[in-house]
């Protein structure tokens, strides 16, 4: 499977979206919907996004007992996008019932990866706030562990960890690293941060980018800067 850079559309609604996705008039991306976006257009904005031709990553990240996962896996399984999302802190049995939910009856899926701590949280606030004592490392690569003998296809994780993940794990076990920063760029409110050479580097398999394109003054070339470092 090749690298491909997935472009974050963190946007408030589906106008500011489409003003986003019609300056690349030549170009199908592999977008991100996030809650904001999800919450706030439904259904209708993956629809939409498919059905111009781009790939999409719905991030929803869910979390809950296994049964209501199963549940809600079984309707995203309906939106035909390519990867869906869960937090590999709800348990392994939850990570089963997701991926029995998002199978079809013919046996297709998207991708399922699963998030194994997210790329704001430091040693310090985990430790602190979640009463998680372990390394951080540690951490991660015992829940992509978990991730993969629930059967799922990757981990969203840190591009930190992503060689670690695939030294553990294997390596068609996909890396999807968000946390990825130009070098003369703002890291924001993200803690464990790459540049793209340097993910592509560790072995991240793909790469999240947000606001260094959305919000770049061109964001097509900040597209293409990407692309070049990462996936060329």
């Amino acid at each position: 499977m090749g690298k491909d850079v997935i472009v974050a559309c963190d946007f408030p609604s589906a106008e500011a979206t489409f003003a986003f996705l019609d300056r690349f008039t030549d170009k199908k991306l592999f977008v991100k919907i996030g809650m904001e976006l999800f919450y706030a257009e439904g259904p209708a904005i993956v629809h939409e996004i498919k059905r111009r031709g781009h790939k999409i990553f719905l991030d929803l990240k869910l979390h809950d007992i296994p049964n209501t996962v199963k549940k809600a896996m079984a309707v995203l399984s309906g939106l035909d996008v390519d990867i869906c999302n869960l937090h590999a802190g709800g348990s392994c049995r939850m990570m089963e019932a997701a991926l029995e939910g998002l199978t079809r009856p013919d046996g297709t899926r998207p991708l399922l990866i699963a998030v194994t701590q997210l790329t704001s949280t430091d040693q310090e606030t985990m430790t602190r706030d979640l009463l998680i004592e372990r390394p951080i490392d540690e951490v991660v690569l015992h829940y992509a562990k978990n991730a993969k003998a629930a059967g799922l296809d990757g981990v969203v994780c840190s591009p930190l960890e992503a060689g670690k993940v695939h030294d553990t794990c294997g390596s068609s076990f996909l890396a999807v690293t968000p946390g990825v920063r130009f070098a003369d760029g703002d890291v924001g409110d993200q803690k464990r941060v790459m540049t793209p050479a340097e993910a592509k580097k560790v072995g991240s398999d793909y790469i999240v980018v947000g606001r260094p394109i959305t919000a770049a003054a061109d964001p097509v070339a900040a597209y293409e800067r990407c692309v070049r470092e990462f996936v060329d």
